[in-house]
């Protein structure tokens, strides 16, 4: 019998490096610390972070796997911009998803996927509770993702989860046009969705996704609208 030797702990080591510099890095972009088409050093993060350029590289490989940042042909890395001439199509799909999946989870559901609905829901009330936007971007995302699984159509659901990934940028534009005060009335529309989706309404499932996709859509367009200004490059 051959015994494989245990895995060495300089690899484990730099596996969580990894996941701390990409960690680290994804919430600076996703909070536009890092704005878009900044340049992305791997010596200064090597420097910042204590460690060797390898798990730096690996970080930057997972980072441009979530679209976060693009490498030029010079070789160079720079965080990705955001396209907002892009923005309408972005919309009309991602509307399109909020309402398709939750008519198909209001016909699919299990009672454990409104288990999972309500946990993320429940994260979400919280971090919006707490002015913590990161926490919104991402239990935001968890919540309509659990909604896309309970839909039961994987590709309505992959596409789903792309559109939620790019758009976390944008939603933090959004939260930010409330200074991270999002009002108490978009958690409610979260809980009445799921009340929805819970007696298997289909009609009234799609009714309220469209009408939550539509105030997202409005207040992002009217925050641009509003400021020609923006230090975010186009």
């Amino acid at each position: 019998m051959i015994i494989s030797d245990p895995p060495d702990k300089t690899d484990r080591k730099r596996g969580s490096g990894v996941k701390h510099v990409y960690s680290v890095l994804r919430d600076e972009i996703i909070d536009l610390a890092l704005e878009p088409g900044s340049p992305v050093d791997e010596i200064q993060l090597a420097e910042r972070f204590g460690m060797s350029r390898t798990p730096i590289r690996e970080a930057l490989v997972r980072l441009a796997g979530d679209g976060l940042v693009t490498t030029l042909p010079n070789r160079s890395t720079v965080v990705s911009q955001i396209d907002f001439l892009a923005l309408p199509a972005f919309f009309d799909a991602l509307t399109l998803m909020y309402r398709v999946t939750a008519r198909l989870a209001a016909q699919y559901h299990t009672e454990a996927d409104l288990t999972v609905i309500r946990k993320h829901q429940a994260g979400f009330a919280s971090a919006v509770s707490e002015q913590n936007a990161l926490a919104m971007i991402a239990t935001n995302r968890e919540f309509h993702a659990a909604i896309g699984r309970a839909a039961r159509n994987t590709y309505y659901e992959g596409l789903f989860l792309r559109l939620l990934d790019e758009g976390r940028r944008i939603l933090r534009l959004y939260y930010r046009s409330f200074q991270d005060q999002l009002p108490q009335q978009y958690v409610t529309e979260h809980e009445d969705i799921i009340a929805a989706i819970a007696a298997r309404d289909v009609e009234k499932s799609d009714a309220l996704a469209l009408v939550h996709a539509n105030q997202i859509v409005r207040q992002i367009q009217s925050l641009i609208a509003s400021d020609r200004r923006q230090t975010i490059r186009l």
